[in-house]
């Protein structure tokens, strides 16, 4: 079987190959598994392990990363498949993969092929649920999505931080996910403009310093702020183009876009062009002059709630 893995979502990637990997070793042992870089070695000697039969084994595994960055191996693929013995399984993971070229059709259509990218909130919920009850632990949907709220949507760090409630209680509570787990930065900045723009001048500012607890600088709190309203403009210039596909074309998760969908769609054009501005101008401000960070930052964000 010849098996190709690709995305953006590493850590479900890396996933299968593990239990690919797994099963295969459980089954022959790994005498057989063979783990080629396909950009630094020779296309002929690619070729060359995944034809040759497996030696005192019935079977070997060949995983190969990153083969398209051997040209000479993208052009021939077709052929090389074509030579593979059923004796020989392989896998080929690819970081990233150029879809407008002959190269991904045939994997698509010679391979089986899986494409593994990051997940929609829902999705996320969804998956976080299964993995309490495969772990003989539970998670309810409105607790998993609060916990991808307060950690966001690194799903790596989501399994950590769910092995680790679970290993405190089967039960996963909200209580719990406040008790042993630290909102990220990123996350908390979203929240952090989401209650100035509604207006709550005391949350915000407990927000702000809750952020500067957590020993994160003021530079870094703009840089986050900026990011986010990098996002809202994307959001606001893409007229009524579907959400997945403003994510696909600027390059970030759906997860992303969807969580600031709402907020972003508080402002006008006009107004987020001038809030902008005014976050630019901050941030040279901070950058360049010997200013107090924090009251600048404070005022601002006052600002928006004012």
């Amino acid at each position: 079987m010849i098996t190709t893995l690709t995305g953006t979502n590493h850590f479900l990637v890396t996933k299968k190959l593990s239990d690919i990997v797994g099963k295969f070793t459980q089954q022959y042992g790994d005498l057989g598994i063979e783990k080629i870089d396909g950009e630094e070695v020779e296309m002929e000697r690619i070729a060359e392990s995944l034809q040759n039969l497996p030696f005192l084994i019935p079977k070997k595994l060949i995983v190969l990363r990153d083969p398209s960055k051997n040209k000479k191996f993208s052009e021939n693929i077709e052929q090389i498949i074509s030579t593979i013995p059923v004796t020989t399984d392989a896998v080929i993971v690819e970081s990233k993969i150029d879809k407008r070229h002959s190269y991904y059709k045939t994997l698509r259509s010679k391979t089986d092929f899986e494409e593994l990218n990051e997940l929609a909130l829902s999705d996320l919920t969804n998956w976080l649920v299964k993995v309490a009850r495969d772990e003989d632990g539970h998670i309810t949907h409105s607790d998993a999505h609060y916990l991808v709220d307060r950690i966001g949507n690194v799903q790596e760090l989501l399994f950590n931080e769910l092995k680790k409630l679970l290993s405190y209680q089967s039960e996963v509570t909200k209580e719990t996910i406040d008790l042993l787990t630290e909102p990220t930065p990123q996350s908390t900045v979203f929240d952090l403009l989401d209650v100035a723009f509604s207006g709550q001048i005391a949350r915000t500012l407990y927000l702000y310093e809750e952020q500067r607890r957590q020993k994160v600088e003021p530079l870094a709190i703009m840089a986050m702020i900026s990011w986010q309203l990098h996002i809202f403009a994307l959001i606001k210039t893409a007229g009524t183009q579907e959400r997945t596909e403003t994510a696909k074309k600027a390059g970030i998760s759906p997860f992303v876009v969807n969580k600031s969908y709402a907020l972003a769609h508080k402002l006008s054009l006009d107004e987020l062009k001038k809030l902008i501005n005014q976050a630019l101008k901050l941030d040279i401000s901070l950058k360049s002059q010997s200013i107090d960070a924090d009251e600048a930052l404070k005022f601002f964000l006052l600002s928006l709630a004012s």
